[in-house]
């Protein structure tokens, strides 16, 4: 079994704190809040300590943050229904380009492995595509309403453009661009959660997801492409997602966040049970019939519901926490 070691608690936001986000080396990180503000975290000695705060940029809650893939530009996503795009071109991070569309809230921002893409998703149901169109200027590439209910999570395919989305509907769906015209469209519908998904991580390579959910489950799912050796049906030449396993019986409540972390394979949930728990791949687990085993169960690990847990992406298992309790914290797993 594993442990999770507390190395250090950040009072992070008034009121409640939803996301915090490593930037891509593993040396910095972001976080966000009902307080309409970004803070950006960094080392000094052994203590994590705040060097910017970015003020400004919104004027409603802050729902998340997210690093870009070359780490010199950081999204925001608020209730106030516009995206913030902050750079340090000129010497400190500033508010350069501001995303308008949807209708209200802004639930989640992410970049595509390129940087070249964003995606955004709120309440108003829809999942919009957004592309770098120069310095400071993003272009919409397309509105997908293929949801209908408000969409929680955006997420793309490590290594393609390929975005998934998480719903109040209870669905997980999949969009690309077709090559030929240029238009962007729903290419799978995940159906198998009873309720909520909240969140959503891809694996490593991207051929597995895993999903969380209010109905206290973790599905993982499996990218069946045309050809595939296990014999399973594939139509219109576009690869099928199977889920091919379920995590049930260890969370007593909501699970509002997933990470996966591509290094070491572990995964990580925050749950509205106030606890996170570690869960790993078993040596012998089928492919096909995957199996997890839980590692470690961190009991009161907030005070209040856990809203996010991130993976340092450098493999080095310190996990980012946060809470409704306005608290950031940074654990160590180890085995």
């Amino acid at each position: 079994m594993g442990k999770l070691e507390l190395l250090q608690t950040l009072n992070g936001h008034k009121g409640i704190a939803w996301n915090v986000s490593w930037h891509p080396q593993g040396q910095v990180f972001a976080s966000c809040g009902e307080d309409k503000i970004i803070k950006l975290w960094s080392k000094e000695g052994q203590e994590w300590t705040v060097k910017t705060v970015l003020v400004d940029g919104h004027q409603r809650t802050i729902r998340e943050v997210t690093w870009s893939p070359c780490g010199n530009f950081l999204a925001s996503a608020s209730f106030d229904a516009t995206t913030a795009i902050w750079d340090k071109k000129s010497g400190q991070f500033e508010c350069n380009a501001t995303l308008e569309g949807h209708e209200n809230e802004v639930k989640s921002v992410a970049w595509s492995p390129s940087g070249q893409l964003l995606a955004t998703c709120g309440r108003d149901k829809s999942v919009w595509v957004w592309e770098v169109a120069g310095e400071d200027e993003y272009e919409c590439e397309a509105v997908l309403n293929a949801h209908n209910q408000d969409v929680k999570k955006v997420a793309w395919h490590p290594s393609l453009d390929i975005l998934a989305s998480a719903s109040y509907d209870n669905t997980v769906k999949m969009y690309k661009e077709d090559s030929l015209d240029s238009d962007w469209s729903c290419i799978a519908t995940l159906q198998s959660h009873e309720s909520t998904v909240w969140s959503l991580a891809f694996d490593k390579t991207g051929d597995r997801l895993a999903t969380c959910s209010d109905d206290r489950t973790v599905k993982i799912w499996k990218e069946y492409k045309p050809d595939n050796q296990e014999g399973v049906i594939v139509n219109d030449r576009e690869s099928v997602w199977k889920c091919i396993c379920t995590l049930s019986g260890y969370h007593t409540r909501c699970v509002y966040d997933i990470t996966w972390c591509h290094e070491t394979g572990l995964i990580a949930t925050a749950c509205g049970d106030d606890i996170i728990r570690i869960f790993k791949e078993s040596d012998d687990s089928d492919p096909n019939a995957p199996t997890f085993e839980l590692l470690c169960t961190q009991l009161n690990a907030h005070s209040q519901d856990v809203n996010c847990v991130a993976w340092n992406p450098t493999g080095n298992e310190e996990l980012l926490s946060c809470s409704d309790d306005g608290e950031i914290k940074i654990w160590k797993f180890s085995e």
